[in-house]
């Protein structure tokens, strides 16, 4: 396997993001280009990342599965620079990683065995289909955790709402004008602590798709470049006044 890729801030950019979830993955090299899959250890939230093969100046490769130490990789990935090209070669039980600009430079991360069970992304259906404004959904969900430690997505009379009930609270609204709004009335209440950490994914892009329906988890898919990245989250299951 050796594969190159001109733009390294695909791969880093979506390991920092990753690693806020869980601290070990299998990457996958296939067909398709570069993906993992993964869930947290408290099994509240999934993500996806995908990186087609058109994305790599060069590729090849079969197929792989690697066992990755993200803290490691991250660590190494941060000391690519801005027109740096990233090299991923697997050599026996290492990943052998060479950053070219100015001069070459060879590190050697090794590959670890994962326990957990691989893990697949569910096949939802959601009653709520929404495309809002990056920045929106971002300050929406900042004012939510001012107050407290969930918010609701709610549909109702074709409006999105955010919001957050404690001893205060905090709302935002949506209409057609802000965001695109395909859905039935739904609410829905979700962990801001791990709101926020999707969110970082969100300052990456323009636009963020949110998916949802009464009760069930919430789906987000944000694009940047040839990237893909996909949350789940578990509803928050509690008596809500």
């Amino acid at each position: 396997m050796k594969i190159k890729l001109d733009n390294p801030m695909l791969l880093s950019k979506a390991v920092d993001l990753i690693s806020e979830l869980v601290t070990e993955v299998r990457l996958k090299v296939s067909e398709y280009g570069l993906s993992i899959t993964a869930m947290d250890p408290a099994n509240v939230a999934m993500v996806e990342y995908k990186l087609p093969r058109t994305a790599f100046a060069q590729f090849e490769a079969g197929e792989e599965t690697l066992g990755i130490n993200l803290d490691s990789l991250k660590r190494i990935l941060k000391r690519a620079g801005t027109k740096s090209s990233l090299i991923l070669e697997k050599q026996d039980n290492n990943l052998n990683i060479e950053l070219q600009d100015r001069i070459k430079r060879n590190f050697s991360l090794a590959l670890i065995e994962i326990d957990s069970e691989e893990k697949e992304m569910p096949t939802l259906e959601f009653s709520a289909h929404i495309e809002i404004n990056s920045v929106d959904l971002i300050s929406s969900i900042e004012d939510c955790s001012v107050v407290d430690d969930a918010c609701s997505f709610i549909v109702e009379e074709g409006k999105f709402i955010i919001e957050a009930k404690n001893l205060n609270s905090a709302r935002s609204e949506f209409s057609s004008d802000e965001a695109q709004i395909k859905a039935e009335n739904a609410k829905v209440r979700y962990s801001l602590e791990y709101l926020q950490k999707f969110a970082k994914a969100s300052k990456l892009a323009d636009k963020t798709y949110l998916q949802f329906g009464a009760d069930h988890p919430l789906k987000m898919d944000v694009q940047i470049g040839a990237m893909s990245l996909t949350f789940i989250l578990a509803p928050r299951v509690e008596t809500d006044d």
